[in-house]
Order: C-alpha cells, then structure tokens, then sequence
C-alpha cells in the first residue's frame, strides 16, 4: 500500500485502481450520516501478494473499506487491483434487520477482456409486496433510463434471481475509450441515482417490530448465504491469497451474517 490504512474508513489509495471515483462519490453521499468505522482485523483490511514469474511479477493489492451507521449494519468495499489489468469494486449495504430496507449492491469489474457491471437495490424477501413494492416503484424508471444506454450482460441463473429486483443494472461491454466512455458519461451517473434513491428509502425507514425484523432477518441470511456460496471472486481470491484466507474472507467480512 502506498499509505498506512489502520481502520475501515482509512483512505483506499491503490495506484491505478479503476473504481476510486466510485468508492469516493459513494462516501460523499453519505457523509451527512454519522459514520463510524468498524473493527476489522489488519488481515482483512489489507492485503498484498504477488503473481506470475520470478521474472515478471505482477502485484496483487486488495482493501476492505467500509462503515456503520445507526440503521445500517455494515457498508463493505473489497477493492481490488491486480497488475494494470484487474481492478474490482464490490460493495454491498447491509440494513440493520428492524428497518425494511434492501440491500445495495453494486460489483464493477475490469478484467483483461472487457468490463462487468451489475448495480442493484436487491432484495431480502423478494416475494413479499411490502419490502419490495415501494422500491420498484421508485427503481424501475431509473432502471429503464440507463439500462437502455448500456449492452445488456445477459442471461443471469434462475437460483440468482431470487436475489435481484427488475432494477438491475446490468452490462457488459469492451475495454477501451468506447468502455471508459460509457463508464463515465452512463454508469457514473446511474450510480448516483442509485445511491440516491437508497438514501430516499433510507430516510424514509422506521424501525420495525420483532416479528418483521425477524422475517427479514431470514432473508437477509439467505441472500447472505447464498452469496457467499455463489461468490464469483472465489478462484480469484483463492488464485492470489490462498483457499483458507480467501474461505475466511468471504465467509467473515464479505458475507458474514450467517
């Protein structure tokens, strides 16, 4: 790392990291709730490792950013940066479980054959009307405004859907200036209604009963289970850090209400 990070809310400095803007805006946003960071072991928070030859090494960097908040249980960032090719944004919201909200989840990833995005308000209890109707409501329009700017990514698996709204965002499409373009000019400002849109919710949010919260309580553990089972970074972190560090990664800091 290029400076000492000793908390969750340390400044994420990795040279070259594509998504530093992103984390930043997010952090603006929300920077008129009181913030707090949160205990997260020095193994977690930082971690470097190198890849390839003797000859030829490539510096593998990853930092966990994050914070609490009176009504959310846990914002957590993974950044990522391997080499000048490989830079990851993996953020995800987690509400406290006596507010009715979603998740935000936003996953940007540059790899050496092309840009993947997915943006959403995913939900705990996609079958109950009261959790979802008053953010779909509000998401489709927004959904409909960028997602006809951006190449659709395809097809997602039926055990996923459960786990996302009509609301996704979803893209992918080539490196070069066409992709930095359309990150810029079309997904930059769709994060922000995004974000925006969660803050409304949040906003709006009153503190539910016992017997809701533990409803969404449930679904909170099955999107988090799910998640982690599923988690797409897995070979990734595996590849650069080693199975028992990356298991535990996913399990405890990316995924960890179980």
């Amino acid at each position: 790392m290029n400076h000492i990070r000793n908390h969750s809310l340390s400044k994420v400095n990795i040279k070259g990291w594509r998504w530093l803007v992103f984390l930043e805006k997010f952090h603006q946003l929300f920077s008129h709730y009181e913030i707090k960071s949160y205990s997260l072991e020095d193994r977690y928070l930082n971690k470097e490792s190198n890849i390839g030859s003797i000859k030829k090494p490539v510096k593998v960097k990853l930092a966990t950013w994050g914070f609490i908040t009176n009504k959310i249980r846990k914002v957590r960032s993974a950044c990522l940066q391997v080499g000048e090719s490989i830079s990851i944004l993996n953020l995800v919201v987690s509400p406290h479980c006596n507010y009715d909200l979603p998740f935000f989840g936003a996953d940007f990833v540059t790899l050496k054959n092309g840009h993947l995005i997915a943006l959403d308000l995913q939900p705990a209890l996609k079958n109950d009307i009261k959790h979802t109707k008053k953010v779909w409501d509000r998401i489709l329009p927004i959904h409909q405004k960028w997602q006809s700017l951006l190449p659709h990514g395809g097809s997602i698996p039926d055990d996923a859907k459960p786990y996302f709204s009509p609301g996704f965002l979803w893209s992918r499409f080539p490196l070069g200036s066409d992709g930095d373009k359309i990150i810029s000019e079309v997904l930059y400002e769709a994060y922000i209604e995004y974000i925006k849109l969660y803050l409304e919710l949040l906003d709006e949010s009153i503190s539910e009963g016992e017997e809701r919260s533990l409803e969404l309580l449930k679904g909170q553990k099955n999107y988090m289970q799910y998640r982690a089972k599923k988690d797409p970074a897995r070979g990734l972190l595996r590849s650069y850090f080693g199975e028992e560090w990356a298991e535990s990664y996913i399990n405890q800091v990316l995924f960890d209400l179980q």
